[in-house]
């Protein structure tokens, strides 16, 4: 008896490791491939570790001495209501991933604004500064938004064109049927 008890021990054992194992590789799986992704839409963004390098070097100073001249509204993007939006999308993005990524330049930000200077004056001193690092990339962005609004464009235009096929087909057949 004791024997036939150790033997259906071992079994369950053995089993629930085997559980414990797939469940741990599906989940190593599920976090590698979360990770890869992550890793994959910080590169869209620009965010790179040689910029983070360089974002970590920057200072209180850099912000104060830099001087940066006043745009006209020729260079500020504004909604259909008149409200200025400083950011596009993709610098909106990818702002929000480099304070999460670098709490040095959070904490400089916070330091900074409204202190020292505006939000929006932050942003564009910052992005002029990381201009070499991350241009090659926001441009990559909008060539794939355009892409894809082409893309888009063609799709509705093909729409268009079959369904005007179809009335065109319904309206030959209606007016060759017998009555």
């Amino acid at each position: 008896m004791y024997s036939w008890f150790r033997r259906t021990l071992s079994r369950n054992n053995s089993n629930n490791n085997e559980n414990t194992q797939k469940l741990e590789a599906s989940n190593n799986s599920t976090n590698h491939n979360k990770t890869v992704r992550k890793i994959e839409e910080d590169e869209f963004y620009g965010v790179t570790s040689q910029l983070i390098e360089f974002v970590k070097s920057l200072n209180l100073d850099t912000f104060k001495n830099f001087s940066i001249p006043e745009e006209e509204n020729g260079g500020i993007h504004t909604t259909s209501g008149g409200v200025r939006v400083d950011l596009s999308e993709w610098q909106q993005q990818h702002a929000i991933i480099i304070l999460s990524k670098v709490k040095e330049l959070s904490q400089l930000r916070y330091t900074l604004c409204p202190r020292h200077m505006k939000e929006r004056q932050f942003w564009r001193i910052y992005f002029s500064l990381v201009k070499s690092y991350v241009t090659e990339y926001e441009l990559q962005a909008i060539r794939l938004d355009k892409i894809r609004k082409m893309a888009t464009e063609k799709e509705k235009v093909s729409d268009t064109n079959g369904i005007e096929l179809e009335m065109t087909e319904a309206k030959q057949s209606s007016s060759s049927a017998p009555p």
